[in-house]
Order: structure tokens, then C-alpha cells, then sequence
């Protein structure tokens, strides 16, 4: 049985789609059958896999409301083990289409419920806002990680994540757990970087992954390229990182 895990921040650029994108790739090197849910309307989790959003029939926002199969939806990548349900401007649409439903913040729980026996991990991009694909999301989730740029106004959002997942677990009856925050765009040279670090290391409740992501021009290409990092730059600062980042869930879990 998979465990979900969204990847989540309210403010956008701070390594979001990039980590769903590398994480989901090392996860699968590593013998473990992943899936990535692009549940972002902007879909970049999409395109920086080679899959341009507007040339897709079928989407997750056709999965969720059961316009279309499961079989339509499922997408190979490059890589053996990686699989990957994108998304596109029609998920925007879900926002209203959503509204008048009942349950309707289980939607995406309900749909991925129906094949996460299939999967060692699904992994879900979620948009830098809180709506209801924001909840939905979350809802579906076993737990949250949380990229955090290494600048102040990151720090910023931390305590209102927190509180998002607090009500969701109350009212909804979920026991979403934290997997942790994850230090992004790091640079050990800049004092910035280093406090921010020092900052979340020593205040955030929850646990902070050991390994930091720095800054890499060779993980902001990539994407263009319709690459993880791994097949567009394999020794370079960012892979070795992400190849670390996915070594400690796999042990997280094994502890656990």
C-alpha cells in the first residue's frame, strides 16, 4: 500500500515541483514504484517531465471526477518505475465544478484509493495557494512535506501550513502527519542561508531533513529539457542531494 505524500508550501518558487519532480525519480532508482500526481493547474510537474499540458486528453482533473479511466490518465516517463498523472488548465475548473459536490473534499482521496495498492509511494504536487484542490490534497495524504526556501519571508508561511493541517486533522477527522521540512535554494556561503537553516533546525516543531537542496543551475535547466535531474545531470550538486533526500524517507520509514 503506497504512502502519499503531498509537497506543499502557500508561496510559490521555493523548489515545489522540483522536488515532487527529483524525489519521485531517486524514489523510483531505488526500486520503489512511484507515482507523481500533478495537482497544480499550472502544471509544472508536468511539463518539466516532457509532457506539454496542452496536448493531453486526459488529465487528473478528468480522474477526479470520473470523466475518465484510470488507464487513460496514467502517463510512463523516462524512467522504469515512474509514472506520472499530469494535469492542465482544466483543473482550474475543478474549483467550481467541485463546489456543489457532496464530499467533495475526498474527491482526490476517493480517486487515489482506488489504485495506491499499485504504488510503493504517490507523491503530490500541490499549487501555491489554499483552495480546494489545496485541501483536497492534503486530505489524500498520509503526510505533508514542506520545501522552505532559505529566506525570511519563507519562515513566514511555516506556522500557517501548520495550522491548515491542525484544522483538516479536527474537522475532517484525518491524522495527517508532518514528514518534515525540507531547507531549499541553500547556499552555505551566504549568512542568509546559514541562519535561515539554523532558524527552522532549532524552532520548527516537526521533524527537518537532514540534507539541505542548494542552489543549481543544473535543477533549474532540467526542467526545460522534460528531464529529472538524474537524466539531465546525474553529478551534479542538485542529483546528489536529491539521491540523499530520497535515502532518508526510505530509512524514515524503515525506523518507523
Amino acid at each position: 500500500m503506497a504512502k502519499v505524500i503531498s509537497i506543499c508550501n502557500q508561496k510559490g518558487g521555493v523548489g515545489k515541483s522540483t522536488t515532487a519532480i527529483n524525489l519521485s525519480a531517486y524514489l523510483a532508482i531505488m526500486n520503489k514504484k512511484t507515482l507523481l500526481i500533478d495537482f497544480d493547474p499550472q502544471a509544472n510537474a508536468s511539463s518539466g517531465l516532457g509532457i506539454n499540458p496542452k496536448e493531453i486528453n486526459s488529465s487528473i482533473y478528468h480522474g477526479i471526477l470520473g470523466y475518465a479511466n484510470i488507464g487513460e490518465i496514467i502517463k510512463n516517463t523516462l524512467l522504469y518505475n515512474f509514472h506520472l498523472i499530469p494535469a492542465n488548465q482544466d483543473l482550474s475548473g475543478a474549483l467550481i465544478e467541485l463546489i456543489n459536490l457532496d464530499e467533495r473534499e475526498f474527491k482526490l482521496r476517493k480517486f487515489i484509493n482506488r489504485f495506491r495498492h499499485e504504488y510503493d509511494y504517490i507523491l503530490i504536487d500541490l499549487p501555491p495557494s489554499l483552495n480546494l484542490l489545496t485541501i483536497n490534497g492534503l486530505v489524500a495524504s498520509d503526510e505533508i512535506l514542506i520545501p522552505v526556501q532559505c529566506e525570511y519571508y519563507s519562515l513566514e508561511g511555516l506556522s500557517q501550513i501548520l495550522e491548515i493541517i491542525n484544522l483538516i486533522n479536527t474537522n475532517l477527522e484525518r491524522q495527517i502527519k508532518v514528514a518534515g521540512a525540507l531547507l531549499t535554494m541553500y547556499d552555505k556561503r551566504e549568512r542568509l542561508s546559514r541562519e535561515i537553516a539554523k532558524e527552522v533546525r532549532q524552532h520548527f516543531p516537526f521533524y527537518t531533513f537532514e540534507n539541505e537542496i542548494p542552489r543549481c543551475v543544473a535543477l533549474a535547466e532540467a526542467p526545460s529539457f522534460g528531464k529529472p535531474i538524474i537524466l539531465y545531470n546525474p553529478n551534479s550538486s542538485g542529483a546528489k542531494s536529491y539521491e540523499k533526500l530520497a535515502r532518508e524517507i526510505i530509512n524514515k520509514e524503515i525506523q518507523n
